[in-house]
C-alpha cells in the first residue's frame, strides 16, 4: 500500500463514516430519552432509499402502504388507550397527529410522484414519507411497555427488526436498487479525487451534529429531551412528558435514518435488508461513546469507517469481522471503566 492509496481509502473510510455518524448519532439520542437500543434505525435507512428509488421510476413507494398500515394501528391503539383512561375529548387531536398527518403525507407523495420533480424535491419527499415510520413504530411497540427493562426493551428491539425485514420484502419486493448520485462535481486535492456525493455525505453529517448540539444547547425542546434523558422521573415532576420527548427523539432519529439512507442510496446497493449491517457498523460506534456521548459516538463512527475501508482493501471478505472485531476490546474497556465508577461510587 502506497501514500496514494492510502489517501484514496481515507476518503473512502471518512464516506462511510459519515453515514454511521447520522445514524450512530441517532441511536444515541433514542437511547438517551427512551432506553431503546433503537435496532430498527438501519432498516428505516434502507427504506428511505428504497423509497427515493421508486420516486425515481415515477412509482408510489412501498413506504406509503407500511406508513398507512402503521398509522391506522397506532391510531386505534392511542384512541382506545384514551378513552380507557377517560380522556375522550382528546381522541380527535391523537387521531390528527397519529392517522391524518401520515395519510396527508402520503397523499401528497403519491400526487407529487406523478408529476416528475428534481432530484432534490423527489429526495424532500422520501424524507417526508419515511418520517412518521420511528414515531408509529414508538407508538405501537414500545410505548405500551415504557418502562420494562433495558434487556426487554432490547429483546422486543431486535423482534421488530425482523419484522420490519419481513415488511420490507412484502411493500418493497426483494431487488436492490442504486439512484444516481445528487451532485456530479469532483474536487481534487492532493491528487485524490473527491466526488461531489462525498462531499455531500460528509457535509449532511456536520450539519446534523451541528444543528443537534445548538438543540441540546440553545432550544427548549432540546433541554426537554436532556432533562428526560438525565433523570426520567425527576423531568415528570418538573411537567416534562417522557411520552412526548420520546416522540420527539423518535421524529429526529427518524429524520437522520431518512437523510443517511438517501445519501448511502448512490454509492451502496440497498436491499429491502440491508439496514441490519448499516446499524449495526453504527451501533459499534455508538458502542465506543458509551451510548451517551455524541462526540465520542461521532468519532467512533468516523474510525469505524475508516477501519472498514483499510479492512476491505486488505480483505473484503473479511472486512465485517474485522469491523465487529472491534467491539471485543471497546467492550472490555467499558467493562473496565464502568467498574472503576462503580468502585468510587462505593468509597
Amino acid at each position: 500500500m502506497n501514500l496514494d492509496i492510502a489517501a484514496i481509502l481515507t476518503v473512502d473510510g471518512v464516506a462511510a463514516g459519515a453515514i454511521y455518524v447520522l445514524v450512530a448519532i441517532g441511536l444515541v439520542l433514542i437511547f438517551t430519552v427512551t432506553r431503546v437500543i433503537f435496532v430498527p434505525f438501519g432498516d428505516i435507512a434502507a427504506f428511505a432509499a428504497l423509497t427515493l428509488a421508486a420516486l425515481n421510476d415515477k412509482r408510489l413507494p412501498g413506504t406509503a402502504g407500511l406508513v398507512v398500515s402503521l398509522a391506522v394501528v397506532a391510531s386505534l391503539m392511542e384512541a382506545y388507550a384514551l378513552y380507557a383512561r377517560g380522556r375522550v375529548k382528546t381522541i380527535p387531536r391523537a387521531l390528527a397527529w397519529y392517522l391524518l398527518a401520515p395519510l396527508i403525507l402520503v397523499a401528497v407523495t403519491g400526487g407529487l410522484s406523478r408529476l416528475d420533480p428534481p432530484v432534490f424535491v423527489r429526495a424532500l419527499m422520501a424524507i417526508g414519507l419515511v418520517l412518521p415510520v420511528a414515531p408509529l413504530l414508538d407508538r405501537i411497540v414500545f410505548r405500551p411497555i415504557a418502562d420494562a427493562t433495558v434487556l426487554l426493551l432490547l429483546i422486543v428491539a431486535v423482534a421488530l427488526h425482523f419484522a420490519l425485514v419481513g415488511l420490507g420484502l412484502l411493500f418493497f419486493g426483494p431487488e436492490g436498487v442504486r439512484t444516481d448520485p445528487f451532485v456530479d462535481a469532483s474536487l481534487t486535492l492532493g491528487g485524490v479525487i473527491i466526488s461531489g456525493q462525498t462531499m455531500l455525505i460528509v457535509g449532511a453529517a456536520i450539519v446534523f451534529s451541528l444543528a443537534l448540539y445548538a438543540m441540546f444547547g440553545f432550544t427548549l425542546a432540546g433541554k426537554a429531551l436532556r432533562a428526560t434523558a438525565m433523570n426520567r422521573t425527576g423531568a415528570r415532576l418538573m411537567g416534562i412528558r417522557p411520552a412526548r420527548a420520546g416522540t420527539l427523539a423518535y421524529l429526529a432519529g427518524s429524520l437522520m435514518a431518512a437523510v443517511s439512507g438517501i445519501l448511502i442510496a448512490p454509492v451502496n446497493t440497498i436491499f429491502y435488508d440491508s439496514g441490519f449491517l448499516i446499524g449495526l457498523k453504527a451501533f459499534v460506534g455508538a458502542i465506543i461513546g458509551g451510548l451517551t456521548s455524541y462526540p465520542l459516538t461521532a468519532l467512533g463512527a468516523v474510525l469505524v469507517g475508516m477501519l472498514e475501508s483499510f479492512a476491505a482493501f486488505e480483505s473484503s471478505a473479511l472486512k465485517d469481522v474485522i469491523v465487529f472485531s472491534l467491539l471485543v476490546p471497546v467492550l472490555i474497556w467499558r467493562s473496565l471503566l464502568s467498574d472503576e465508577a462503580q468502585e468510587d461510587v462505593e468509597e
